[in-house]
């Protein structure tokens, strides 16, 4: 059984599920409307009202887990602490609060995640779609067949966001309406060419805003109820009519909706006439579903970070056998080190796949280029953090220590940097035997057990090692290299 928590702009909410033969079956669900985006001040900075109450919201959540048997859990953050200043100071106390590491994920991987939790949802494996999401300050935009993506892309822009930007005081006219579509448009008018081209067989919306228009429409005799451009102009229509957002009374329409669904209408609207969308379906998937097959694919080594790196490799014309080589080193050294958990294993292992990747910039420094590409680059399935100490390992791989400052009083990060500094020197020196023939351990100094005759096949392995010894002793820590017979 599964847990997903989703920290969006507009609502916190939390989906628990187990995989049910061909599907998730969702046992338990919570919502909890805090509104997240709106607490941020004018430097977006999260003010200390709006923490207190995120971190109330979480508490109450880690009660419900609690209830459970769950196997994993995992907490996603989307667009207000992507962008929030001080979102650093408010994570550990999140964390603290709902007992599980948050995930600030990228608006291209959210879009994935939902993506992926319509098309895993649908009975139609082979249908062309495109999947829209708008949430409280972001909205994504995925186009796709089946469960492969052809394009994903997040914009800056939400029913929380555009209300703020144009509502802020309530009051609303067409003018101001107007005005609010507009804006929209120029967020979705550069990136707009590349959706009408795509050729889909439905477009579906999977957002609570989407799903709050669709059945306010439905509920009050706006149109025929479906989410077509007219309809939303007669609801548009019907919102300026009452003139104020605490005016509105709409069948169907929770109150905490009616303060921001103006800005979300003016987005739909917005969106709809720049990507040339005629009719838009809800439906009840998206992101929180997207986890939740995550989890249940990682559970069965089906991990979608696996075939994100193979392709970046691919693209970047990475030599295969040489990372290939260097991660089961990696691996093999780090396991025999015992470390205090196996947090750090898979990411380990992709950081020797990837560690030549920035051989694609230049051979001189790549290391260097490597830990920036690696951190920066648009990788499927991987979390902000994730992506950094996988940057960071590929940066240690090589030179002086001294610049992971922080990683230093980290027992297991150092270890992983020990067996992939090793890994480079065996594979790329080419003195590979037989590993079991290899003795590591870190402790209060490093001890490496190698066998005699590798001095003798590789003649330059004395010298890196040599190096390498130097390196440790620079940051305090003694590598004592002992040849057996």
């Amino acid at each position: 059984m599964f847990a997903a928590v989703d920290l969006g702009s507009n609502s916190f909410r939390l989906h628990i599920g187990h995989h049910d033969g061909d599907t998730i079956r969702v046992v338990k669900s919570a919502r909890d409307p805090i509104r997240l985006g709106a607490g941020l001040d004018a430097q977006m900075r999260l003010t200390p009202q709006a923490m207190r109450v995120a971190v109330e919201s979480l508490a109450r959540f880690r009660e419900l887990l609690a209830g459970y048997d769950l196997d994993a859990v995992r907490v996603v953050a989307t667009n207000t602490l992507r962008i929030a200043q001080n979102a650093a100071e408010f994570l550990p106390q999140a964390e603290e609060a709902i007992g599980y590491p948050v995930e600030i994920i990228s608006g291209e991987e959210e879009g994935r995640l939902i993506y992926f939790g319509v098309a895993c949802t649908m009975g139609t494996p082979d249908q062309r779609r495109l999947v829209l999401d708008i949430g409280g300050g972001s909205t994504e935009m995925v186009v796709g067949q089946g469960q492969d993506i052809r394009l994903v892309e997040s914009f800056s822009t939400g029913s929380v966001a555009h209300s703020n930007a144009f509502f802020a005081d309530g009051r609303i006219d067409a003018a101001i309406f107007d005005a609010a579509i507009v804006s929209a448009r120029g967020y979705f008018e550069d990136a707009a060419p590349m959706y009408r081209n795509q050729t889909w067989d439905a477009a579906y919306g999977t957002s609570g805003t989407i799903r709050a228009i669709a059945d306010a429409m439905a509920k009050n005799g706006i149109g025929d109820g479906s989410i077509r451009l007219d309809n939303l102009e007669a609801l548009k229509k019907r919102l300026i009519r009452f003139g104020h957002a605490g005016k509105i009374q709409l069948a169907g329409l929770k109150p905490e909706r009616a303060a921001v669904i103006a800005g979300g209408v003016a987005v739909l609207i917005g969106v709809m006439q720049e990507a040339g969308i005629a009719q838009l379906a809800p439906v009840e998937a998206g992101l929180r579903l997207g986890v939740l097959w995550d989890l249940h694919l990682r559970a069965i080594r089906r991990d979608r970070r696996d075939v994100s790196v193979r392709n970046f490799m691919q693209r970047m014309g990475v030599d295969t056998p040489r990372g290939q080589g260097t991660a089961d080193i990696a691996s093999s050294l780090f396991a025999r080190m015992k470390p205090g958990s196996d947090a750090l294993a898979r990411l380990l292992y992709w950081s020797g796949l990837l560690h030549e990747v920035g051989q694609a910039v230049s051979h001189s420094g790549y290391h260097k280029h490597g830990a920036y590409m690696v951190e920066n680059a648009d990788l499927s399935g991987f979390t902000r953090r994730e992506q950094r100490i996988v940057s960071q390992l590929v940066l240690a791989q090589k030179g002086n220590l001294r610049k992971l400052e922080r990683g230093i009083a980290d027992a297991d990060f150092m270890r992983a940097t020990l067996a992939l500094r090793l890994a480079v020197i065996f594979m790329h020196g080419r003195s590979v035997g037989p590993l079991h023939q290899v003795g590591l351990r870190m402790k209060n100094r490093i001890e490496l057990d190698l066998p005699r005759a590798w001095l003798a096949e590789h003649p330059t392995l004395s010298f890196w090692l040599a190096r390498e010894r130097e390196y440790w002793k620079e940051i305090g820590n003694e590598l004592q290299v002992r040849y057996s017979d």
